[in-house]
């Protein structure tokens, strides 16, 4: 028993685990987000196929925080040696720890953001609808959650960076 906790405390366990939370749930939060908007798109695109550019970049929008999170995912896995050829350093279970917690804005924030983007979104599908010339200003309001996104990223790339 005592070599399976070894194990999950191992800084690398850590570090990995922090790695593939960024990806699973800024991923899972953009997967949703993108649907939510594509199920108002399709409605659009079968009434006026000609709407149809319009609303792939408004569906486009939710999509970035699950790149957001593979970002952090690529750093945190170059940082401790499993990307980029340096060799994998052996890392305490302290900085485990903070590997983990630096990858949690991304991973939280960016799942909730994607997924309230996905819905700001498709009211700009809505917006398309009855007025493609403003299509500009539902663009801006899904814009604006990704406000949130973008600081989420920052704060978990600045602890990666601040990890010894």
């Amino acid at each position: 028993m005592n070599n399976w906790i070894d194990v999950l405390f191992n800084g690398n366990v850590l570090a990995v685990a922090g790695a593939a939370l960024a990806v699973l749930m800024a991923g899972i939060g953009s997967a949703r987000g993108v649907g939510i908007v594509g199920e108002a798109s399709a409605g659009v695109v079968s009434e006026d196929p000609s709407k149809f550019g319009k609303v792939l970049l408004l569906q486009a929008l939710p999509g970035t925080q699950g790149i957001y999170g593979l970002l952090i995912a690529f750093v945190i896995m170059t940082r401790i040696g499993i990307v980029g050829g340096a060799g994998v350093q052996p890392l305490t279970t302290q900085q485990g720890l903070l590997y983990l917690a630096s990858a949690l804005p991304i991973a939280i924030v960016g799942y909730f953001s994607a997924v309230f983007q996905g819905r700001a979104a498709a009211a700009g599908v809505g917006i398309v609808a009855k007025k493609p010339e403003e299509l500009s200003k539902g663009m801006i309001i899904a814009a604006l959650v990704e406000t949130y996104a973008v600081l989420a990223l920052l704060a978990s790339f600045l602890m990666v960076s601040g990890i010894k």
